[in-house]
């Protein structure tokens, strides 16, 4: 199946009130052109719809909120995710012909390899891979060194296009929007505890290990961590403003130097 689009990406301001849903709204925008977000999120906890399907949800979910921890429900798949300062949210969406399952991989592949392009500038390596034991695992995640340790999580959501949009069945169109969250300076010992928390109060059995995630300014010299997220939120936005988005012959999740 072929794309229906190759262009560069139109990066949008979600805003500074931007919660951590910011960039569901992308999926309207992609229909006239792949688009792109960069935001940071009020600090709280993020779930999949999976988890609002278990018993003792909304208790705590109240529990959560008291400690000042509030948990939202997006649309996307994965696991616990943390949310808050030091944490940078990426999220790139376009239109595609055929099925998700036909583009999904490529999609996650092109996200990591501009994240991993961008980090580069700061020395710093990574790769995608699975980081058992890490919340929020997944095929492509963006980790460091080995044992490995996950620096960034994605997940997808697919759409078909709104009545109207689509010409007709055969000329069937989907937006794809893919996330990443990226650790860039935030305690992740803390973020590890919460999720194996909220597992517990879900009564359920997976549980996460601190060790097998970092926060990327801990790689970096003492003297430059201070300014780090927002040093790499431009680097990053200057790379997908020059980055075509995805189409036949992207690369791959490494980047090289």
């Amino acid at each position: 199946m072929a794309l229906l689009q190759t262009a560069h990406y139109r990066l949008l301001d979600p805003g500074p009130d931007s919660g951590p849903l910011a960039d569901e709204a992308l999926l309207a925008q992609a229909a006239d052109g792949p688009v792109a977000c960069l935001w940071q999120a009020p600090q709280g906890l993020v779930v999949p719809r999976t988890y609002a399907a278990r018993p003792g949800f909304a208790k705590a979910q109240t529990a959560f909120a008291a400690q000042g921890w509030p948990i939202q429900v997006r649309q996307s798949g994965g696991g616990i995710v943390p949310q808050g300062p030091g944490i940078l949210n990426i999220s790139l969406a376009q239109v595609f012909q055929g099925r998700p399952l036909d583009h999904s991989e490529a999609l996650y592949q092109h996200l990591c390899g501009l994240i991993a392009t961008a980090l580069l500038f700061f020395g710093i390596e990574t790769h995608a891979q699975a980081v058992e034991g890490s919340f929020c695992d997944g095929r492509y995640n963006l980790a460091i060194g080995s044992p490995a340790r996950k620096i960034a999580g994605t997940a997808q959501w697919w759409r078909r296009l709104p009545a109207g949009q689509t010409v007709t069945q055969q000329d069937e169109r989907q937006i794809g929007l893919v996330h990443a969250l990226i650790l860039l300076q935030c305690n992740t010992i803390l973020a590890t505890d919460l999720a194996n928390a909220l597992e517990t109060a879900l009564d359920a059995p997976r549980r996460y290990a601190a060790e097998k995630a970092i926060s990327l300014d801990l790689l970096l010299p003492a003297a430059e961590r201070a300014g780090f997220p927002a040093r790499f939120q431009h680097r990053l936005a200057d790379t997908v403003r020059s980055s075509t988005a995805l189409g036949a012959g992207s690369g791959c999740c490494t980047a090289t130097r």
